[in-house]
């Protein structure tokens, strides 16, 4: 199989777009292993498809390095909206992206030279239900500050679903944390029956937080955005932060705000690094 690719990173967070307007790809998962191997194949921590859609103007899927579908990513959707632009399938700075997260609205931030300076997206209401997170063993409630036990030791987890699930943990001392060992006992925890999104939080100031992540299906990234989304609800369910603040991440910074309306509004940059043509043997 061939097909053309453009590769896109957010923050760092890297993925592999293909415009499947022009492209066919039959088999998304075995076709992702291939393409984000990042010795035998291009690299990426995802792969997007570009579809068209009944329900909005494009539609999104992803797909985890490890072949498994997610219901949304943050950064990804800013790649998505910043491509689909600059190749010319629309002429809107503001469109609507048909996700398994629902119908999400990207806003292009444009610089007086025409160019797309950053993209801001509506990513709609934080679902705070633990059955609708999913949660094991809290029914309705919300999950703020509750033990979680991991390598033997007891944590406060808080969790939010952004279309996917996240679970997240504040700590004193990010850099000593070993999220290299806990990211997968919290990914597989028996807590968590769709898997999980971990993000480990160090508070800077009630307008600055400093984020890692462990990616469900993905591991440790650079950045995500749902992520950084469930880090600022987190921090104000907690009295952590206020409603509006800077998340500081491996690969960059986003800004989070939870606004009057309920909703949730990610900004923050994507950068195109490259395209091809890729042909599996």
């Amino acid at each position: 199989m061939a097909f053309s690719f453009t590769k896109w990173q957010g923050c760092g967070n890297d993925f592999v777009l293909v415009d499947c307007f022009q492209e066919k790809i039959e088999d998304y998962v075995s076709l992702t292993k291939i393409v984000c191997d990042r010795h035998y194949g291009i690299g990426a921590d995802g792969m997007i498809f570009i579809l068209p859609s009944e329900k909005a103007d494009f539609r999104m899927r992803i797909f985890n390095t490890d072949g498994s579908e997610a219901e949304m990513c943050g950064n990804g959707i800013r790649c998505f909206a910043r491509n689909v632009y600059e190749k010319g399938l629309t002429d809107k700075q503001e469109f609507t992206v048909e996700t398994d997260a629902g119908i999400l609205k990207p806003k292009l931030i444009m610089e007086n030279s025409g160019n797309v300076k950053q993209i801001q997206v509506d990513m709609g209401y934080p679902v705070l239900e633990a059955k609708d997170i999913p949660v094991n063993g809290y029914g309705k409630q919300r999950i703020i500050s509750k033990p979680i036990e991991v390598m033997g030791k007891t944590y406060k987890m808080t969790c939010v679903s952004m279309g996917n699930p996240h679970c997240v943990i504040f700590v004193d001392d990010l850099e000593k944390l070993p999220i290299e060992q806990l990211g997968p006992l919290f990914e597989s925890h028996v807590a968590f029956p769709r898997k999980i999104n971990t993000e480990f939080v160090e508070v800077r100031d009630r307008t600055h937080l400093r984020m890692r992540v462990w990616e469900r299906g993905a591991a440790i990234t650079l950045a995500c955005g749902t992520g950084s989304c469930a880090t600022l609800v987190a921090a104000v369910l907690n009295d952590k932060a206020d409603k509006k603040a800077e998340i500081e991440l491996d690969g960059g910074k986003l800004f989070v705000e939870w606004a009057a309306n309920g909703k949730i509004y990610m900004t923050g940059p994507a950068e195109q690094v490259f395209s091809g043509n890729f042909e599996t043997i």
